[in-house]
């Protein structure tokens, strides 16, 4: 319900407005020829009504009794001689932080509400006062997001910013109209969704060390298509040194450099016929001390030639299984013979230097395997997916 008390301070200023205008046409009087057309008294009173009437009295922008009201626009109230308190309180009795305009003229809640939530707004002005109570709306389907890098992080030059969701977004474009990514200096870059339920931004070439990049999802309160979104997500980070592995089957060698100069030259052994590690470009992705590889899980059965097998030191080169990881059974092979089912075998000093030297979002290549090229669908082959097709979108699908 709402209470309003007219402020004795108004009646004042009406009256004395009022006063005032009497004594102008008493003055008037003797200079105004009494043929004219002009009602000087009714001109009077009309401009003290005009004054009365402008006047935004204490007011919100919710009502008392409101429903379905939307979590992402702020509450406002508002009143043009000033306001005195605010408190706004969620169902729980937690209190919504606000601020005030320069004049004190209007308030306004900071952040987002709740969904599904109950809220009283209090407020006065002078003598006024007005107190609401309303209820947010409640969305049918929420779908939460998580968003890559982590905030804070260091990246590679390779580094796509990545957001996936629990429930694929029925309208892709409400999505990326949600996100805002914000570069120093500014680098222009495309959305392009690799799955339905996950979306990437890149730009055209690689980042330039030093580029700061900041990521905001404002996805509370959004129609994504059937859903809502559950959480607001954001992160800034940096992109780091250059850094790059090229595998070459040819001299079955891993080159690394840093900012373009050679740092280390490791031998390798690559997929073995039938497991030809794939060519194309990677993004380095999780890193492991110690992690446990079964090839069940890409679909190779153990009767098939598959393993269950546990390693050191392995850095994430695709979603498919594919990694730089420490293989002391096969040392004899590395930088002659290709015996692995598609990873990227090196000694255990070579595989921890990799994994204390490399970070997520470098770029490792492979090169002349004939294995076919890595798919831009894997997880981390997004380079491998050409600009033009890239930037040209796929929201519409």
């Amino acid at each position: 319900m709402h209470f309003r008390f007219g402020r004795t301070g108004r009646v004042l200023r009406t009256i004395a407005a009022a006063s005032a205008a009497t004594a102008l046409l008493a003055t008037a009087a003797c200079t105004i020829d009494d043929d004219g057309d002009t009602d000087t008294e009714q001109v009077a009173d009309q401009g003290a009504s005009d004054e009365g009437d402008d006047a935004v009295e204490l007011t919100a922008n919710v009502d008392d009794g409101d429903t379905e009201v939307k979590v992402d626009e702020p509450v406002t109230v508002r009143d043009d001689e000033g306001i005195d308190s605010v408190t706004l309180t969620d169902g729980v009795g937690n209190e919504v932080e606000g601020s005030f305009n320069e004049d004190k003229t209007e308030w306004t809640a900071d952040g987002k509400m709740e969904y599904s939530s109950t809220y009283s707004l209090e407020a006065t002005a002078g003598d006024e006062t007005l107190s609401t109570s309303f209820t947010t709306f409640s969305p049918a389907l929420l779908t939460n997001a998580s968003l890559a890098p982590l905030d804070g992080s260091t990246v590679g030059v390779g580094q796509s910013v990545a957001l996936r969701f629990d429930e694929a977004p029925g309208d892709r474009q409400a999505v990326e109209d949600a996100i805002t990514v914000t570069t120093e200096p500014k680098v222009e870059g495309a959305f392009y969704w690799i799955t339905a339920n996950e979306v990437r931004w890149r730009p055209e070439e690689y980042w330039e060390p030093g580029t700061e990049v900041t990521v905001d999802a404002d996805l509370v309160g959004k129609d994504l298509g059937g859903m809502y979104g559950q959480i607001d997500r954001s992160a800034s980070f940096t992109i780091g040194d250059d850094v790059r592995a090229v595998a070459d089957n040819a001299t079955k060698t891993v080159t690394v450099t840093r900012n373009g100069e050679v740092v280390r030259t490791m031998p390798t052994s690559m997929g073995m016929p039938g497991h030809d590690t794939p060519e194309g470009i990677y993004q380095i992705g999780d890193q492991f001390e110690a992690l446990t590889m079964d090839s069940q899980t890409f679909g190779l059965a153990l009767d098939a030639g598959g393993y269950v097998t546990d390693v050191q030191y392995a850095t994430q080169m695709s979603y498919s299984g594919i990694y730089f990881h420490a293989a002391p059974w096969s040392v004899w092979a590395q930088g002659n013979t290709n015996t692995s089912h598609g990873c990227l075998n090196l000694s255990v000093e070579d595989a921890r230097w990799v994994y204390e030297n490399l970070k997520r979002g470098d770029i490792a290549e492979v090169k002349g395997t004939g294995g076919g090229q890595l798919e831009g669908y894997d997880g981390l082959g997004d380079w491998n997916i050409p600009w033009s097709t890239w930037s040209a979108g796929n929201a519409d699908e």
